[in-house]
């Protein structure tokens, strides 16, 4: 098979469309003919050499996400046969004509999405649902600030939470992109090139933030958390190394947590797509939650497409398809 391999850390250019021998599948796993794949951040530190894949998946070829068909399955195979067309959370190496992957981490696709939309689903659902509704345990009437919310993650939260019932705050770039954000189910942006969130949310509060941030957003989040609030924590791009007002966490009873996703153990993804399938599935379907696609690429120029994200002008995913 064909796929896109990182020759060696570094910028875009590093990316190379190379001969690749095609996956072997055993057990539980399906062999998927990749239709799309989408193109998250976690693939762009890869490439440069800041996020080894965990063990098992592939470190040479990313790829978090994909959406295409069955053509292949392994003997214990129960939930899915040849031919279905499904969509998949990867530890990596999506960015190929084919990938392997266990059946309790795809889904099938919903109906009337093609397979660019179905692939940019799984990185995003799998983490929303995860960090936003389980461990920030979201409820109706709750308010959630979202920081990024023209991103992948912000489109599919924005969406997610509207559509069950919270009120959506968002902090973007421009108001271009908070607009965008409006028309998604937001109920107000926050353009933090000229506006402070912390001091236009004083005296509102929220409920739960999702925070890709870091650095000094942590003070501020803490900052505007009302009293039990949560502050879940998905990266941290302006840097980890923080100060905590620990009498403030415990004076406000609030809930400092966070998590990845991508080496955990494959129960829990097992189960957590079982959850967005019953929960999240059906809001695509009444047409509550419907996919962002800013641009789509040929694989051949996933370098083209990874310098759009790092660009950082997009608003919605970025896709490669064939």
């Amino acid at each position: 098979m064909k796929a896109i391999v990182i020759t060696k850390p570094g910028g875009p250019d590093v990316l190379e469309l190379q001969e690749y021998p095609t996956p072997e599948i055993s057990g539980e796993e399906v062999l998927i003919e990749v239709k799309a794949a989408g193109i998250n951040r976690p693939d762009v530190f890869q490439r440069e050499g800041n996020y080894p894949a965990p063990d098992g998946a592939s470190a040479e070829i990313p790829g978090l996400e994909v959406a295409g068909t069955i053509v292949k399955c392994g003997p214990d195979v129960v939930d899915f046969t040849v031919g279905d067309r499904v969509c998949a959370l990867l530890a990596g190496g999506g960015y190929a004509e084919c990938v392997a992957v266990r059946e309790g981490q795809c889904l099938p696709i919903p109906a009337d999405l093609s397979f660019a939309e179905a692939a940019s689903l799984p990185e995003t659902v799998f983490t929303v649902w995860s960090n936003v509704f389980q461990r920030g345990n979201l409820q109706p009437g709750e308010t959630l600030l979202l920081h990024g919310g023209n991103s992948g993650i912000g489109i599919t939260g924005i969406q997610i939470a509207h559509a069950l019932g919270s009120k959506v705050i968002v902090t973007v770039g421009s108001d271009e992109k908070g607009q965008k954000c409006l028309e998604l189910g937001a109920d107000s942006y926050i353009n933090y090139k000229t506006q402070n969130f912390e001091a236009e949310l004083q005296d509102e509060g929220v409920d739960v933030i999702l925070d890709m941030i870091g650095g000094d957003y942590l003070a501020k989040n803490i900052n505007i958390l009302k009293p039990e609030g949560k502050l879940v924590q998905i990266n941290a791009v302006s840097g980890s190394r923080v100060d905590l007002d620990i009498w403030k966490v415990m004076i406000k009873r609030l809930t400092v947590t966070g998590s990845t996703l991508r080496s955990r153990e494959y129960e829990f993804k097992k189960q957590l797509a079982k959850e967005i399938q019953k929960n999240v599935w059906p809001l695509i379907e009444s047409k509550q939650f419907k996919p962002v696609i800013f641009k789509t690429f040929p694989f051949s120029e996933a370098a083209e497409a990874h310098r759009l994200l790092e660009d950082g002008s997009h608003i919605g995913k970025i896709i490669l398809v064939r």
